[in-house]
């Protein structure tokens, strides 16, 4: 069933798009973790999204994507008003919130939009919230406004300096971690690479460390067994057991290798649609 696009706006001008769409059904039972995967037209291929925020009296899902290959490109192109042909959701498993005295979330690049959607949650379940927020640059940085309006904390870490710390979210998490022992847990969305080293710096704290592992989802449905990883030693799919597990448990280096594989394809297929356009 085609889904309408309610607002279309650039966050970052040809890189990063948000959308607001038009899902009832989805909105009313989505929880923070949970995505949808998508379908831009007949032809196109299942892309997994994971849900930024959601409003269930209007109805509406916010999706933030990265423009990185030829189906987030033909994305990109739809405007508002216009549809997308469909959307399933909501899928995975939600993100575990229990009360707990403090959890710090921590976000890098289009993952500081699904870490918003579990920051939230763990507000509203009336938890002590500190988000922690990095890019290359200030211009780069996204939903620190949004972040603001609710959580208790928002630290920033860039690259260049150009805002907050100048350095890694990882620098901030630790002198974080050593003046703040009441920390429950530590919940990391982004690039692999920063996942895994907040991962390497909440270890010695013995604090409990969640990580998102939608980057390496397909299908959604567990059927294609591209989302395989392992965790615990233990092969696991991502999309229909996660995407969020144990960030002391995962094969970073196994993942890694995983999501370069079939990189030379994909760029080829995302420079021919370019050529197209």
């Amino acid at each position: 069933m085609p889904v309408r696009i309610l607002k279309k706006k650039e966050l970052i001008p040809g890189q990063t798009v948000l959308l607001v769409l038009d899902a009832p059904q989805i909105a009313r039972k989505s929880r923070p973790g949970n995505f949808v995967i998508l379908r831009v037209d007949e032809t196109g291929e299942r892309v997994p999204l994971t849900i930024a925020d959601r409003d269930a009296e209007a109805g509406t899902i916010t999706l933030v994507f990265l423009v990185v290959g030829k189906t987030t490109a033909h994305l990109a192109t739809l405007g508002e008003g216009q549809d997308i042909l469909d959307v399933c959701g909501p899928l995975g498993k939600p993100t575990h919130i229990e009360p707990c005295s403090s959890v710090i979330c921590v976000g890098g690049g289009t993952g500081i939009a699904a870490m918003h959607h579990i920051a939230k949650g763990h507000v509203a379940a009336g938890n002590k919230v500190a988000v922690i927020i990095g890019a290359r640059n200030r211009e780069l940085l996204l939903f620190r406004e949004e972040l603001a309006a609710f959580c208790h904390e928002v630290l920033v870490a860039t690259d260049d300096g150009s805002l907050g710390h100048k350095g890694l979210v990882t620098e901030v998490l630790k002198a974080r971690l050593e003046a703040d022992k009441c920390v429950s847990e530590v919940v990391a969305v982004g690039p692999v690479p920063m996942m895994e080293a907040v991962a390497k710096v909440t270890r010695p704290f013995g604090v409990k460390t969640t990580v998102s592992l939608n980057a390496i989802m397909v299908d959604g449905i567990g059927m294609c067994g591209a989302c395989r990883c392992t965790v615990e030693g233990k092969t696991r799919f991502a999309c229909v057991e996660g995407p969020e597990f144990d960030g002391h448990q995962v094969d970073f280096q196994e993942l890694k290798m995983r999501l370069g594989q079939f990189r030379p394809e994909e760029k080829d297929c995302f420079d021919k649609f370019r050529c197209r356009s």
